[in-house]
């Protein structure tokens, strides 16, 4: 029966558990992992990374990833509309939520045309960065795969492998700074286009079409990074490069910047601050264990970051090795890392042709789940913001596509000769760092103290008909305000202005370009705050309680469906003869 065109859809839950676990793991599992993780390890000393991590792990990744997914199954609500029925004084947590998403949403998915980019190339004959004999090679190529290879001590001061400069030379067409912009480069801006139309036709049709594709996106990546794994730990000098992953240096845990890090990349690989999880949390019936989901999400997400790290500095180890220099000195500190080394690897691996496509097979798909799954939480956010206009058939569909277009149009100037370095801004200042410590803080706050840690208890006790631990109470109420606070005030006082390459300094219009990025999510929070303050009638005091005052006939309904969602699944027992 066809629907009619003014018909308002309905929101729609999960076709199963699998589709929920699936859609997750594919935001929270993605190139955060493989390519963000090890970069953060190998620019802040190795294994001294991996202390300030779990530090975050505990006392801010898991307690907020549970908090955030049992606030969206307990509202059934997005990022945006949950904060009304919670605490409607923090609903600009929410709005900073999804300006960080659309800011993601924008540079995030340049990765995924580099990575397809190197897919296309990964067809020829011979892969074009296992050669120095290409027109953008210079003379201090040097091809670590060559078997005969031999370099002195002249040549290593001014080499740079080939992988390297196929990279640098030829993917980023690399210009001298910001300032020269450069012209478009039209091979990476048709990948980018590809991108976008795959993603636009995953996200479309909402959970009914992205909960099936996530079976695929958010499990053979696995299957390659094992792969990849095992044949970097067989390479000569992979010890030396895993010693220097594990091995923690005392001296860097004083660094601020370190710990600011630490924090950023927990809040950016679990998705935590922009409301993801509450989205995905949303589209889950009421009487799903979300506890038990959580906790072996984090532990699934933080095992794959530690496997990945192995993957990559076993090869940084073999580089190292080959032109006789320390590991810090084998590779640029970047972005560009997992474009490094890993096509290094593939390069010296049999059949290289078959592992570089399913290796940027894999890249592509972790990106692609990640990025698509973004999307969907930002149109659900602001579906059930405007529902009787953008639930009726066809009104997705069109937003969605302007919601494309925007964001292409407005990333045209990371695909250009000098886009590497606005790339870099985005990812330092807009998407992680103090902005997404800030909101973390207000939303463990608001949670913990304004909404109440008992209630949250409360509430994930008649959800999941299990009480989490009480550890989590605690983390609610102190340890993760208190410890993403220091966190923060710490990354201020010692503020490291963002270089690339460690050479290239930017201008300071960049660095006040990078602060309006980050302080334009930031100043949602109180400016939301201040502004219902202003506008609501009553005392200051009367007001403050109106906006503190979470929706008391909420817990009653969710009660009431938790009860009527078990005794539905009874009498399925029943009626299958299971009891």
């Amino acid at each position: 029966m066809s629907k009619s065109k003014g018909q308002i859809e309905e929101r729609g839950y999960w076709g199963s558990k699998t589709e929920f676990i699936l859609a997750v793991a594919g935001i929270v599992i993605g190139l955060g992992n493989v390519w963000r993780f090890p970069y953060l390890c190998y620019k802040n000393g190795g294994g001294a990374f991996l202390i300030p991590y779990l530090v975050f792990v505990f006392t801010c990744g898991v307690p907020l990833f549970l908090l955030e997914t049992a606030m969206g199954q307990y509202t059934q609500e997005g990022g945006i509309t949950c904060w009304r029925h919670l605490c409607p004084l923090a609903e600009g947590i929410g709005y900073a939520g999804q300006l960080i998403i659309v800011y993601s949403s924008m540079y995030y998915i340049i990765i995924l045309a580099w990575a397809f980019f190197y897919l296309v190339f990964s067809f020829s004959s011979q892969l074009p960065w296992d050669s120095c004999d290409n027109i953008w090679n210079t003379d201090g190529c040097v091809n670590l795969a060559a078997n005969n290879l031999t370099l002195n001590k002249t040549m290593l001061i001014n080499s740079a492998s080939s992988v390297t400069e196929f990279w640098r030379n030829r993917v980023l067409v690399l210009s001298d700074g910001i300032e020269h912009v450069g012209k478009i480069n039209w091979e990476i801006l048709l990948c980018l286009i590809a991108m976008w139309i795959i993603c636009y036709f995953c996200v479309w049709k909402g959970v009914k079409s992205t909960g099936k594709v996530v079976y695929f996106t958010a499990t053979f990546p696995y299957v390659m990074l094992l792969v990849l794994l095992i044949r970097g730990l067989t390479l000569p000098g992979a010890l030396q490069g895993i010693s220097f992953y594990l091995y923690p240096e005392p001296a860097r845990l004083s660094d601020p910047q370190v710990w600011m890090e630490a924090g950023a990349q927990i809040f950016f690989s679990y998705a935590l601050g922009t409301g993801c999880l509450t989205v995905l949390g949303s589209y889950n019936k009421h009487n799903n264990n979300c506890y038990r989901d959580s906790l072996w999400l984090c532990l699934l997400n933080s095992s794959t970051s530690v496997v990945a790290g192995f993957a990559v500095f076993s090869v940084l180890g073999f580089m190292a090795q080959k032109q006789g220099v320390p590991i810090d000195e084998v590779a640029e500190s970047g972005p560009g890392l997992a474009f490094i080394a890993y096509p290094q690897a593939v390069a010296m691996m049999p059949f290289p042709q078959l592992w570089a496509v399913c290796f940027f097979v894999m890249i592509i798909l972790l990106g692609l789940d990640t990025q698509f799954v973004a999307m969907e939480v930002f149109m659900t956010s602001v579906t059930d913001l405007y529902p009787t206009v953008l639930r009726k058939t066809g009104r997705r569909e069109i937003f969605l596509l302007l919601f494309c277009l925007f964001c292409f149009l407005s990333q045209l100037v990371m695909v250009t000769e000098g886009g590497m370095y606005v790339f870099q801004l985005f990812d330092y200042y807009a998407c992680s760092g103090a902005c997404l410590l800030f909101l973390c803080v207000f939303e463990s706050l608001a949670m913990g103290w304004i909404f109440g840690a008992e209630r949250i208890f409360n509430v994930i006790e008649h959800m999941t008909n299990s009480r989490p631990n009480y550890m989590f109470m605690l983390c609610w109420k102190y340890l993760t305000p208190l410890v993403s606070l220091v966190t923060f005030v710490c990354s201020l006082v010692k503020y490291k202005p963002l270089t690339f390459n460690r050479w290239y300094v930017y201008p300071d219009w960049a660095y006040a370009l990078g602060w309006l990025l980050a302080l334009s999510s930031i100043i949602l929070v109180p400016g939301w705050a201040l502004g219902r303050l202003f506008v609501e009638k009553g005392s200051l005091k009367q007001r403050w309680r109106h906006l503190c005052r979470p929706d008391i006939n909420l817990l009653s309904t969710c009660k009431q469906q938790t009860e009527k969602a078990y005794t539905a699944e009874m009498e399925d027992l029943v009626k299958n003869n299971i009891i």
